[in-house]
């Protein structure tokens, strides 16, 4: 996934917002419901949010963006004018184009402050027209701010709709939002990692990435299926380095020599020493629509270490 593609959908932009909405906001956030749970996370407003899509509820979908402190949305054409009309009126208008199936996949989700929680999401949708059905694409972001029992939508952001890719690797039902973690984590991982190759003399394979990608989860998808699980366990020991919004870990960025500008996931390979053997240069492994199971696999058997003589 092209960093410069998703910079609009990223975190940061979420975070900026809610300083917009904070000082606006004199409602007390809500305590009563959970927002989060440790890999599947579970967010009940944002069911209800999709069931009024999927309903063709204007009405409905109007109450999720508050007028007081007002909603912020950005869209494809700009900075939403009246988003608390606006947004309802797109949402509602895809039910009256054949909307009959509509799947959130949560790629990010977190809780800045109490009562507010941040979602990156992939969207996707079928649309049924006489005797053919059609599948499309929308990346988007939301704010949610607790306000009292309720809770609404401050901010969004989303893409224009596109057609949804072909992936020919296994796609995760339900995205691992804590796939890579915390950014600081990163040297400890990596060292527990080494540490480990050094008794088993395994390689280490180095995952450049982050929870809001969603060729990042589609990659770990496929390493941990069926025909390469067991190459992958036999071989190697993984980490996952969190490169938030591009400026995280630059340090590891450059001493394994990563391209990021060619987008994520990017790999690279270590010895047990932690001496660089080889990382991909020109984002190989970004697009889960242009590779497949015997593209990773032969990455996996290229690099895996030789056997012991």
């Amino acid at each position: 996934m092209q960093l410069a593609r998703t910079r609009c959908m990223s975190r940061a932009m979420l975070l900026a917002m809610l300083l917009l909405g904070a000082r606006a906001s004199t409602a007390q956030p809500t305590t009563t419901q959970s927002t989060e749970s440790p890999n599947n996370p579970t967010f009940e407003p944002l069911d209800r949010w999709r069931a009024a899509v999927l309903a063709g509820d204007k009405s409905g979908l109007k109450g999720f963006y508050p007028l007081d402190p007002r909603a912020f949305a950005q869209t494809p054409e700009g900075k939403s004018t009246d988003p608390s009309n606006e947004e309802p009126e797109f949402w509602s208008r895809l039910s009256s184009m054949g909307l009959t199936a509509i799947v959130s996949k949560v790629l990010e989700q977190t809780s800045p402050q109490p009562g507010v929680v941040s979602l990156v999401l992939r969207i996707e949708l079928t649309f049924q027209s006489k005797n053919e059905a059609r599948r499309s694409l929308i990346s988007a972001a939301q704010l949610w701010v607790g306000q009292g029992e309720e809770w609404h939508i401050l901010v969004t952001q989303r893409s224009d709709v596109k057609p949804l890719p072909t992936i020919r690797l296994p796609e995760p039902k339900i995205p691992n939002t804590h796939l890579y973690p915390d950014s600081s984590e990163a040297h400890k991982d990596l060292d527990a990692a080494l540490a480990s190759a050094q008794v088993d003399h395994k390689r280490v394979l180095v995952i450049f990435g982050a929870n809001w990608c969603y060729d990042c989860h589609v990659l770990d998808t496929a390493l941990r299926a069926n025909g390469l699980a067991s190459l992958v366990a036999a071989n190697y020991h993984v980490v996952h380095i969190n490169i938030a919004e591009g400026e995280s870990n630059a340090d590891l960025v450059k001493r394994f020599q990563v391209p990021l500008d060619k987008g994520i996931p990017t790999l690279a390979v270590l010895n047990s020493e932690g001496q660089l053997i080889t990382s991909q240069k020109q984002g190989e492994f970004e697009s889960a629509a242009k590779i497949g199971m015997d593209d990773v696999r032969e990455f996996l058997n290229r690099w895996k270490p030789e056997p012991a003589k």
